[in-house]
């Protein structure tokens, strides 16, 4: 198919935010995001909420995405849709709405991977300063995905080690909130880690097998050590939150950092690309330039308006996938787990 003035509308809504782009080639013309503040007074997502805030949303932001990029509906080629993996309901809001626009505009309809997402928005134009070389390492840092891909095409792509409990985003917001801070925990650790000793406190580094990795036993560590120190001084956490803060930050930097080096020794691949939410954390920013110094790796590093939920990496697996011809049916269906 041609290269030139592919048009395509691509919809995001696996989790609380609801999202819609409007791409011309590899060119993002409009991004617009929708953030649900409902959650933050729950400590957390709810998903009924969540899927009832999708359905008030996704219509203002459609027209706004299209608004802003000066597209009519009429010259799309094509929408690109959030498939999976998230929660249910709110996946089935987008899908629904992809589904019956892209029958009303008889155009085709493009189901994405929104893990596959987060790492091929490297290939959006503005996205960094270079696009990644296949093959490359790919890490997923999020509040619900932990995983090292191997990255070998844009349709090829293994998985090489996950998480085998809690998500490294999970583990940010769970100890955050032992230390009483607000949802979404995750930037506010990062702020305060940088006011901090990273080496005040000591927490365990854990010991798992391969690529895998685990963030409950430091969870659990660092509610026993915040338990015990409690009972001592009841105004520890205040008195020590910077620290606390910048203690977990380097533990959770350290294990990122252990199976990173193991994976690029074990598939002699130097190119890392990072993606997800977490990946907007400045600790690890820095570890992957410094590595990139020390060990001359060829580190990626997404712009922050492609590292946390949005349209814009849909829609650029889902130009990649038009060029390929590979649509999608309308019967299709959302899918909560959907692997890589």
């Amino acid at each position: 198919m041609s290269l030139e003035n592919t048009y395509i509308l691509s919809i995001e809504s696996s989790c609380d935010d609801t999202a819609a782009a409007v791409l011309e080639n590899s060119r993002i013309l409009s991004n617009v995001v929708a953030t649900q503040k409902i959650h933050e007074e729950y400590g957390g997502v709810v998903p009924e909420l969540a899927s009832r805030a999708h359905q008030q949303n996704i219509v203002p932001v459609v027209d706004q995405a299209l608004k802003k990029a000066k597209i009519d509906k009429s010259q799309l080629n094509a929408i690109a849709f959030t498939r999976g993996p998230g929660l249910m309901g709110s996946l089935l809001v987008g899908t629904s709405f992809a589904k019956s626009l892209a029958l009303a505009l008889d155009i085709p309809l493009i189901e994405v991977n929104h893990m596959q997402a987060h790492l091929l928005a490297h290939f959006i134009d503005d996205a960094s300063h270079r696009k990644p070389n296949f093959p490359f390492l790919g890490i997923t840092l999020s509040g619900g995905h932990t995983q090292i891909v191997k990255v070998d095409d844009y349709f090829s792509m293994e998985v090489i080690g996950e998480t085998l409990d809690d998500a490294v985003g999970e583990a940010y917001d769970k100890c955050g909130k032992m230390l009483g801070l607000d949802y979404p925990a995750g930037p506010i650790v990062d702020k305060l880690a940088q006011k901090g000793n990273p080496k005040a406190f000591e927490f365990p580094v854990p010991n798992v097998k391969d690529l895998n990795f685990s963030f409950s036993g430091l969870k659990t560590a660092v509610m026993y050590f915040l338990e015990k120190k409690q009972k001592e001084n009841q105004d520890f956490i205040k008195e020590n939150l910077n620290d606390l803060c910048a203690s977990f930050q380097f533990t959770v930097v350290k294990i990122i950092k252990k199976k990173l080096e193991k994976a690029v020794k074990q598939t002699q691949i130097r190119e890392v690309a990072i993606g997800g939410g977490v990946s907007a954390n400045s600790a690890i920013r820095t570890m992957l330039q410094k590595q990139e110094k020390n060990k001359k790796w060829i580190c990626h590093i997404p712009k922050f308006e492609y590292t946390t939920d949005n349209a814009a990496m849909i829609g650029i697996v889902g130009y990649y996938k038009f060029l390929n011809g590979q649509f999608t049916d309308v019967k299709t269906s959302a899918k909560a787990r959907y692997h890589i």
